[in-house]
């Protein structure tokens, strides 16, 4: 440890000084004496003992609260590698973050010793140190780079991402596979299995030492903001200190709005309130005070309506107690827009004529770049004023250009409230005095849950500035039906769990294969943290197991019969149970397959009669069943709703009585269109009356229970038959032959649980690699020529993309229609609105699609039957956008017809832009291809598009923005 300093070593004996003073002296020729030298702040103690064990030659894991000061940790291991001649890699999981730690180092270090590689950005990447994203680093891995010789150490920052479903698996590949030469440090904000982790990490990297820290330099207090008055979440002792209990009057405030707004006698919520009272004998009181039972009086409760407050009523209570700047975080894009909205509206301005005008610099230089008719679509102007006068949203549908500014006034203390999605807290570096969150649920894409307690943690994370702030303030909003326990149950704990999300991927599959072959990659894969927890949680199994299995022998002994064996009396009658509930559910089994053999075999312009269980009347297709495994289609009704309907909403099989002759492009996102296509289908119809629903059956399908019906018969003789029938004592033993069936079939499921995740991961990849070899890219465990392809084209859906370059589909194509195509195969939408093919731009992309269509549920079949999971459907929505832009369509322009904000169709157009470079790197196979998809990234890659791909470096103007190097690795 570092020694004491001078300043409290003057009482001690001179003897003890003199040795302290060597001590000193010692340390400061060490090179962790020299970095903490250069520090303007003595090094905390977690810093100091990581630090430690790095300059001892360890890995080190540093999991520590947000703004705890981990990054110094990564200094110092920066410091080491320079000391020493070797090179430092500093990897984060988005760009954002690692153009944000270029910066950083490029101002401590200057450019010259300083590389940036994104999967667009590529400078001075020969640097001794160099900021890198995750996966660039896998993909240097796996591709041999020699830019990993002479590597010592690398930093994985939020190293608990890993976490992540889509992307956390990058952090183990990465981890198992780095020299064994290089040492880790890991910094991750505080979980609760560090030990579990770091226990891994020991395993695959070798010495790790686990440094973990719950405190927080800035503490934190947590409130909770009720109508215009802020409370504190926690009890408060006689100095001042928070306990452990709930404030107990929000515990009565909670029981007031509870009771306000049950039903009372008079069978209406909130009656009880003002003007509404009854005493108990039945009287109606005005709004005078009651007696409680204590003999106290209190006024009316005041409305639930009083308990809320508007986001210009926080704002206003926020500033009025300083706690600005603030970031509120708001789960809904929609919702920050239109927060920011709502507080112009109120004629809210926070900001000083001086700020304004620094506010107004700052925006104007960097939207210089943004052309006249972008600003108008972009909003720009709305953007502006919000800023001028100190409120911003922040979210990932924001133009990249605008967040950067947001940043920019933010850090600056320019910026006073930030309305945010929770992916600000997993973004960049943007603390504030105060964090509120305004609702403690949020829709995950299905459903909507209540956030966890590490979720909580993280969004707080952020509340506290080191160095500015002497404690931050996390603040909740009152909301109907809010427990002030759970909320304090959200902030007791502090720390969540770190859990694996990892598996295999076509891609990392064929790589491995490639370099280790299949039993050493199997090893490899086995070594991942997600086999290491599995493994783990085995052994609490198999203890369970073995409990459970001398119950069974217990409850054996007590059902024994002295008349035969009731073992196999009590299988008899489980067997003759089952088989009367399959005899009885084997009819709608066949009904149910005849539903859905007639929704198959709809098509475009029948004319149909819904009944069932939505009654939406005649109505005509427009979009086919799509999956013939789960038929969906796409109708529009007389009223013309456009509406879907699958198996679960019918009654009977479907039939069309008539048909209608559609035009090939259907709006049906159109009002307007949609009636008019009802209007076709009641003139193709005329006074024509759906028949009589009832007795329609496809053709094929006809009900044979005969068989179902013959076993039940057998069981029931066998069973009579059997000597146990016949025992006195027969219920008593069944009761225990219940009980030992019940424990038997949990017990098999632990067993189950036990096999699965044994070799879990490895087996995974064994049908991978064995639905590769079916598909032509592995022979005997060697990667074929396609596999070769396959090794450098990542993504979700890596194989698919594979497949269609070796069909030929992309031999021919245009670089215009190689980018629309690229775009069909990115993206992902988040509404249900698949079934829908509107007609492609060009003919090239309409033949396209079939094809793609063709292979996508070819090879989704192939993984059902492989039990893999299955690759998602690819999805047109950004195909019409990317081609106008390709065209040279401005922004709005090229968004027309779509609800696509501005920043998400740059964010998809990056990822179109990372598949174009995919392909363009197997210019040694497809040189012609490459050329034509090079040519098709510089389509896309222009205006607004180009500027939000490039850096700003302080030193930089804007117009710089076209001059960036070209970077082959993925990000």
């Amino acid at each position: 440890m570092c020694p004491d300093s001078s300043d409290q070593q003057q009482d001690l004996p001179p003897s003890e000084r003199y040795a302290a003073s060597r001590k000193r002296a010692e340390f400061s020729k060490t090179e962790l004496g020299k970095f903490s030298a250069r520090l303007r702040f003595p090094m905390d103690p977690f810093q100091l003992e990581a630090a430690e064990q790095l300059e001892e030659g360890h890995a080190v894991l540093v999991a520590a609260p947000t703004g705890a000061g981990k990054t110094v940790v990564a200094e110092f291991a920066i410091h080491l590698a320079l000391s020493q001649g070797k090179k430092a890699f500093y990897t984060t999981p988005i760009k954002a973050l690692s153009n944000q730690k270029y910066t950083d180092l490029v101002a401590t270090y200057g450019q010259e010793k300083v590389g940036l590689l994104t999967g667009d950005t590529s400078r001075n990447p020969e640097a001794q140190i160099v900021v890198m994203t995750t996966e660039v680093l896998r993909n240097m891995l796996y591709a041999d780079s020699t830019a990993l010789e002479n590597l010592g150490y690398v930093i994985m920052d939020e190293v608990h991402y890993l976490a992540d479903r889509f992307r956390g698996a990058v952090w183990e590949e990465v981890i198992i596979h780095l020299p064994e030469s290089v040492q880790v440090v890991a910094l991750s904000a505080t979980v609760s299995n560090a030990e579990e982790f770091g226990a891994w990490l020991d395993t695959v990297r070798g010495s790790t030492s686990v440094i973990v820290s719950e405190h927080r330099p800035v503490p934190l207090w947590q409130h909770v903001l009720v109508g215009k008055e802020l409370y504190d979440l926690f009890s408060m002792t006689g100095d001042k200190i928070p306990t452990t209990q709930v404030n107990p009057e929000l515990v009565q405030l909670a029981e007031r709005a509870r009771r306000d707004i049950q039903p009372n006698d008079w069978g209406r919520p909130g009656s009880r309130g003002r003007n509404r009272q009854r005493t108990r004998n039945g009287r109606r009181q005005g709004d005078r005070r009651q007696s409680d039972r204590r003999g106290s009086f209190e006024s009316s409760r005041p409305p639930r309506k009083d308990l809320r407050v508007s986001r210009p009523q926080m704002v206003r209570a926020l500033s009025r107690e300083g706690l600005l700047p603030c970031i509120t975080f708001i789960f809904s894009r929609n919702g920050c827009a239109a927060a920011v909205e709502q507080c112009l509206n109120a004629g809210l301005d926070l900001t000083t004529g001086s700020e304004k005008n620094q506010i107004l610099e700052t925006v104007d230089r960097a939207a210089s770049v943004l052309a006249e008719q972008d600003r108008d679509a972009l909003d720009f102007w709305g953007f502006r004023d919000g800023l001028r006068r100190g409120f911003a949203a922040h979210h990932a549908g924001l133009l990249p250009l605008f967040k950067e500014i947001v940043e920019e006034l933010f850090a600056e203390g320019l910026i006073k409230v930030v309305f945010a999605t929770e992916t600000l807290a997993l973004g960049i570096n943007m603390p504030a005095r105060t964090v509120v969150i305004e609702k403690l649920v949020k829709f995950d894409g299905e459903s909507h849950k209540d956030i966890t307690p590490g979720e909580y943690t993280q969004l707080t994370g952020r509340a506290g500035r080191r160095g500015i702030d002497v404690e931050g303030h996390a603040v909740v909003l009152w909301q109907p039906g809010l427990d002030p326990g759970a909320v304090a149950g959200l902030a007791a704990r502090r720390t969540y769990p770190l859990n694996s999300s990892f598996k295999p991927t076509y891609n990392m599959s064929v790589n491995l294969l490639a370099r280790f072959g299949r039993e050493r990659a199997r090893n490899i894969l086995e070594s991942s943290f997600a086999q290491f927890q599995a493994d783990r949680s085995v052994v609490g199994l198999a203890q369970e197991v073995q409990r459970q299995e001398r119950s069974l022998a217990g409850y054996e002994e007590s059902m024994q019969c002295h008349l035969g064996d009731f073992t196999e009396y009590a299988r008899l009658r489980h067997e003759l149970s089952k088989a009367e509930k399959a005899a009885s559910r084997s009819r709608n089994r066949v009904q149910r397959r005849a539903i859905m053999e007639s929704l198959n075999n709809l098509a475009v312009g029948d004319i149909i009669d819904i009944q069932g269980g939505r009654h939406l009347g005649t109505s005509v297709v427009v979009s086919a069943a799509g999956n013939p495994t789960n038929p969906r289609v796409g109708v529009v009704t007389g009223k013309g709703q456009l509406r879907r309907i699958s198996t679960d909403e019918l009654d009977e099989p479907i039939v069309p009585f008539a048909g209608v002759e559609l035009p090939r492009k259907l709006m049906t996102k159109s009002p307007k269109h949609r009636k008019n296509i009802a209007g076709w289908m009641y003139g193709a119809i005329g006074h024509q009356r759906p028949p009589i629903s009832g007795g329609k059956q496809p053709v094929g399908f006809r009900y044979k229970d005969e068989h179902d019906l013959a076993r039940v018969e057998e069981l029931r003789a066998e069973l009579h038959a059997h000597p146990c029938h016949g025992c006195p004592e027969r219920e008593n033993h069944q009761t225990w032959a219940n009980r030992w069936q019940k424990l038997r079939a949990e017990t098999d499921k632990n067993i189950a649980k036990i096999q699965g995740r044994t070799n879990t991961i490895a087996r995974t990849f064994d049908r991978i690699i064995n639905l590769l070899t079916d598909f032509g890219y592995v022979e005997h465990d060697e990667v074929t020529e396609p596999g070769q392809s396959l090794r450098r084209i990542y993504g979700d859906r890596d194989l698919l993309v594979s497949m269609l370059l070796q069909s030929g589909l992309m031999d021919s194509m245009a670089p215009e229609d190689l980018a629309g195509l690229a775009a069909l195969l990115v993206f992902e939408s988040s509404m249900e609105d698949q079934i829908f093919q509107p007609a492609m731009p060009t003919e090239a992309l309409q033949e396209a699609l079939d094809i793609v269509d063709e292979h996508w549920y070819n090879l989704q079949a192939a993984e059902r039957h492989a039990d893999l999971s299955v690759t998602d459907q690819p999805h047109p929505g950004l195909v019409w956008p990317i081609v106008r832009w390709v065209r040279g369509h401005e922004l709005l322009a090229s968004l027309t017809g779509t609800d696509m904000a501005a920043g998400d169709f740059i964010r998809w157009a990056r990822q179109v832009m990372d598949l174009l470079d995919q392909l363009a790197s197997l210019d040694d196979a497809h040189p012609d291809l490459a050329r034509r998809c090079r040519r098709a990234k510089d389509l896309v890659n222009r205006g607004i598009v180009a500027y939000s791909s490039a850096i700003r470096l302080p030193d930089e103007s804007h117009d710089d923005y076209n001059a960036i190097e070209e970077l082959d690795l993925d990000q």
